[in-house]
């Protein structure tokens, strides 16, 4: 299997730097609104399942919305901060065109499957954005073939790899199905979008020969 080594040129440049500063800021201030979020549903005692998926029920198609904003506790909160930043992060920074689908189709589609399929409880918390976003950027890195890419999907695998774990339901109180279902959008849409975002490939001198 023949592996592209981006163009130096591409990854060194101005413009580079600024797509990745960016991309931490849009990681950091999403993260800020989830802790603000939780800040001020804990002041006025708000139950954070009434913004939840609650599975086919009319009350809990809210949660569509609403679920990955809201965590049941601090410890919730906090298992999700550091992954969520670190992939959404990753997924803006390597893949920005691919993002305008993936985070809406993975928002969206987890919380879909989890009402339609879900069981009789609310589910929230970022957990379905967190697997689908790991599932995606490991997979694009292998689909692409590029140096970089697969870099950091070893990253994610050697960070996040455990997460395989949570789509089964091996711990009570924990949705299962949102994890499931997020890693399955995010693995579909890897394949459905491997042509975008690809970068330019370093050019040897042999090769401007032959051309």
């Amino acid at each position: 299997m023949r592996l592209n080594v981006p163009d130096p040129d591409f990854i060194n440049s101005e413009r580079s730097s600024m797509n990745f500063a960016l991309a931490v800021k849009i990681s950091t201030a999403l993260i800020g609104l989830l802790w603000l979020i939780h800040t001020v549903l804990w002041l006025f005692d708000f139950p954070p399942g009434l913004a939840g998926v609650l599975p086919r029920s009319t009350q809990g198609l809210i949660g569509l919305l609403t679920a990955p904003l809201v965590h049941g506790d601090l410890s919730h909160l906090v298992s999700n901060t550091v992954p969520l930043w670190v992939l959404t992060t990753a997924m803006l920074y390597m893949y920005p065109n691919s993002s305008l689908r993936v985070f809406p189709m993975v928002w969206l589609g987890s919380g879909a499957a989890v009402w339609l399929l879900g069981r009789s409880a609310a589910h929230i918390g970022a957990s379905g954005l967190v697997y689908g976003l790991a599932a995606y950027v490991f997979m694009a890195g292998l689909l692409r073939r590029d140096v970089r890419a697969i870099s950091v999907s070893l990253l994610v695998y050697f960070l996040y790899g455990t997460l395989i774990w949570g789509v089964f339901p091996i711990r009570s109180g924990m949705s299962f199905e949102s994890h499931a279902a997020g890693a399955t959008i995010g693995l579909a849409l890897a394949f459905w979008l491997r042509e975008l975002d690809r970068v330019p490939r370093k050019r040897y001198e042999w090769e401007d020969e032959d051309d």
